[in-house]
């Protein structure tokens, strides 16, 4: 099972799942998670292939579903769901594939669409890195900065360097990740056609290009309740560019 963070008090109300996006871990939603976790009991989890969860050769959305659904029903049964980017995915394959378990659907800037961005160049510039003898962050990355100029995307993949390990990895199967790379990006051909008629909500940063109207009639076709809200000032990182609005959406929207 997904390795996850529990927070906040029992609750009458289902839980909320919060699920991060490539390479992100179970921190990423940290915001997120404290201000849902005052009133509700918040699972924040690893994917596959992040963080302390398991390695898997298959990446599939619908792999990355069913991880969810083993958790959900590990928990009671249903849930509400909060996903960003490759967790919003995730999200989106399973209230389509099993909407029993989902109750509300919140997905951050993403759609269920096949996208021509690629990811495989940050996969490059971590295994480029020398990890024999590292012991300081900084020295990562000075050797990621080669290949990586913004500091904000070494500082977000950094986090998922141990460097108490002997010698020192990444919590990241990087060869699952690269071999699946453009199922990531991608949306599954044979996805299903059925549709999510319950209550879901879109939350899109106005300077990401990741939903457009291309990306919002995939949104409608499946999910024919969904809401759009686009953030003003906001790109695909919104819930780090305008954490405050994001936290209070989501707790209004999930209740």
């Amino acid at each position: 099972m997904l390795n996850t963070i529990v927070t906040g008090p029992d609750s009458e109300q289902p839980p909320v799942i919060l699920a991060h996006g490539l390479f992100g871990s179970g921190k990423n939603l940290g915001g997120l998670a404290r201000r849902l976790a005052e009133t509700r009991r918040v699972l924040s989890v690893e994917m596959r292939n992040h963080g302390d969860s398991f390695h898997d050769p298959d990446h599939s959305y619908r792999a990355l579903a069913d991880d969810l659904a083993e958790l959900i029903e590990a928990n009671g049964g249903q849930a509400d769901i909060l996903g960003h980017s490759m967790g919003g995915k995730a999200a989106m394959m399973l209230a389509l594939t099993r909407p029993r378990l989902v109750r509300r659907l919140l997905v951050m800037d993403i759609a269920p669409y096949a996208y021509g961005h690629d990811q495989t160049a940050l996969i490059d510039a971590m295994e480029a890195v020398d990890l024999t003898g590292l012991r300081l962050r900084s020295e990562a990355d000075a050797q990621l900065a080669r290949h990586i100029g913004e500091p904000g995307v070494r500082a977000f993949l950094l986090q998922s360097l141990d460097l108490k390990s002997d010698p020192a990895r990444w919590k990241f199967n990087l060869t699952a990740l690269r071999e699946q790379m453009s199922e990531l990006v991608g949306w599954p051909d044979d996805a299903p056609l059925a549709t999510f008629d319950g209550p879901m909500l879109v939350l899109a940063g106005a300077e990401s290009d990741y939903c457009r109207e291309p990306q919002l009639e995939a949104i409608r076709r499946h999910f024919p309740q969904a809401k759009v809200r686009f953030l003003a000032g906001a790109g695909h990182w919104l819930h780090a560019d305008r954490p405050a609005e994001v936290a209070e959406a989501a707790a209004a929207f999930l209740g």
